[in-house]
């Protein structure tokens, strides 16, 4: 049996992330791979309650730990009851967010420690990381105008309610992330038109490929 692969998609809002997810599991399909396309938080029955539960902007107050806490107890779900075994069946998983959005959007958008981020990640991931991440880059204004015109001027979620300042400190936190681990982070430029955006992703998936 092929090993599975683990691919994750990161970046701030309006990135384009689901868009691009969808166009990895068509491309991966249409070359025989069977894939499993997945998101965070959620992703299970169960991590989908706790997703609405940290989404909700008209649910009581949640502390930045409390938030990172609930992210991690829905990864422990998604990790072990979808994640892992889809991996051991050979499936290529293709995930819309996975713990660098939590480095990011909890460690340098709320101020969380990265220590506690690290002590959670390691107990429930248990050595799981992503073969590869693509992260969907562009300016911040560029993200929240896309957002703006798919939701309207209504945000849906708490973290479309954040400020402008929230987003470029997420932003930063992402590129130095890849600077860190350039062999596994893929930087996309989203700020491209679709068919170039898909053009970075699909040579990223032909190396990743070629590996297996």
């Amino acid at each position: 049996m092929t090993a599975g692969r683990f691919i994750t998609l990161e970046g701030i809002e309006g990135a384009g992330k689901s868009t691009v997810a969808r166009f990895a599991v068509e491309w991966l399909s249409s070359r025989g791979i069977k894939v499993c396309l997945t998101r965070e938080p959620g992703g299970t029955p169960l991590a989908e309650r706790v997703r609405g539960l940290v989404l909700d902007r008209q649910g009581e107050p949640i502390t930045p730990v409390t938030e990172t806490l609930l992210m991690f107890a829905a990864r422990g779900l998604h990790v072990e009851n979808l994640i892992r075994p889809a991996l051991a069946r050979g499936e290529w998983v293709v995930c819309d967010r996975f713990t660098d959005a939590t480095r990011a959007y909890q460690g340098a958008g709320r101020g969380v420690s990265a220590e506690l981020i690290e002590q959670l990640a390691s107990h429930v991931q248990r050595g799981l990381q992503p073969d590869c991440t693509l992260l969907l880059d562009l300016p911040v204004s560029v993200g929240l105008e896309r957002v703006r015109r798919r939701s309207g001027p209504t945000p849906t979620d708490r973290f479309e309610e954040e400020p402008a300042k929230f987003f470029e400190r997420v932003r930063e936190a992402y590129l130095a992330l890849a600077r860190a681990e350039h062999r596994r982070i893929r930087v996309v430029n989203a700020d491209a038109e679709l068919a170039d955006v898909q053009r970075q992703v699909s040579q990223v998936l032909e190396s990743l490929l070629a590996k297996a």
